[in-house]
């Protein structure tokens, strides 16, 4: 049975409601918002029916906090309000309602009224899966491409995946930037993610396969590629609007390579400037680099590999990402060991 929150401050409204519509869903009834977001906490629901005049947060007010955080932005929303005005109809749509119900409403008519737009929502829903496995498809072809031609690097992409999975929810464990990361979705990270080294398309196979060490020519050559990443997606993006999974990969692609000190590249930004993805990122890509083979060179110990990265703490890499790394690393090894 799908689930439906109704949200008022008047008990008469929340029975009614109730009453119409307990036999055929899962019903909360909630007399604030504040009791809704709280419960949100626990509980997703398919749809919610919003009062709109309340007490201390009202319902256009809780409806734009609901837009603000991803995990509760696609809720449908159905307003309840005893206004019959045009601007309180044209806000509510404005704010992102999927229909309003004018109190008191008829039980029979909320119920055909909520099935319907769950019936719609359902096909939303299946679409968009559809959209987002086809993009997951791209997206994985495109990494399996990058990858063959750097064969340096064979298995990088999927290491750094489950590593950078492993890492985000262990800070949200952890409370780590946990005010950007618990709102992110994960598997979207993730696979935005794959997107990091796109740049690397731009550079010579004779670079990317080089079997010794580069000169500092070809190393600065290869340094582009973070620019380039970031300047490959943003071009997408100029192409099909901003759109979530693009604007994470751009941002793991662009800044994937700086540094905490401010030392790194392609932006020398430092600390905090940094975006959290590029933080993140750059610990990942460093700890697969160290503990895998390529054809420059023979992968270190694990313990050396460690040392090297919590020698980098406070310079290369974020202090609190790094402690959330080396909380966890005995689950990176069995990654590594699983995967290399």
């Amino acid at each position: 049975m799908k689930t439906v929150f109704i949200v008022d401050d008047n008990d008469i409204n929340l029975l009614s409601a109730q009453t119409a519509l307990s036999e055929q869903f899962i019903t909360y009834t909630l007399p604030s918002a504040s009791e809704m977001f709280n419960l949100l906490k626990d509980i997703i629901p398919d749809l919610i029916l919003l009062d709109i005049l309340m007490p201390e947060i009202n319902g256009f007010d809780a409806m734009k906090m609901l837009k603000e955080i991803p995990r509760y932005a696609n809720i449908p929303v159905i307003f309840l309000t005893s206004r019959r005005d045009s601007v309180t109809e044209a806000m509510g749509f404005e704010l992102g309602a999927v229909d309003l119900i004018m109190k008191p409403f008829s039980e029979p008519v909320l119920l055909n009224r909520i099935q319907t737009h769950l019936k719609i929502d359902d096909t939303i829903r299946q679409r968009t899966e559809k959209l987002q496995r086809l993009k997951n498809s791209l997206v994985s072809v495109l990494a399996e491409m990058l990858e063959s031609r750097d064969k340096a690097t064979g298995g990088h992409i999927d290491r750094t995946s489950a590593y950078l999975q492993l890492l985000v929810n262990a800070m949200i464990e952890q409370g780590v930037c946990l005010d950007e990361v618990s709102n992110w979705d994960i598997d979207l990270i993730v696979a935005s993610a794959r997107l990091h080294d796109v740049g690397k398309i731009t550079i010579s196979d004779l670079i990317l396969n080089k079997p010794g060490p580069l000169s500092e020519e070809e190393f600065q050559t290869m340094k582009i590629h973070a620019a380039e990443g970031e300047r490959i997606i943003e071009k997408i993006i100029s192409q099909t609007g901003e759109e979530e999974f693009l604007l994470n990969a751009k941002l793991f692609a662009g800044y994937h390579h700086e540094q905490w000190d401010g030392a790194g590249y392609p932006h020398g930004l430092k600390g905090d400037n940094i975006p959290l993805q590029g933080r993140i990122m750059a610990i990942v890509d460093v700890y697969d680099a160290l503990t895998s083979d390529r054809s420059y060179k023979k992968a270190l110990g694990e313990e050396e590999a460690l040392q090297i990265i919590t020698k980098c703490k406070g310079s290369h890499f974020d202090p609190k990402i790094t402690d959330v790394f080396l909380s966890i690393k005995d689950q990176f090894r069995q990654i590594n060991e699983a995967n290399n």
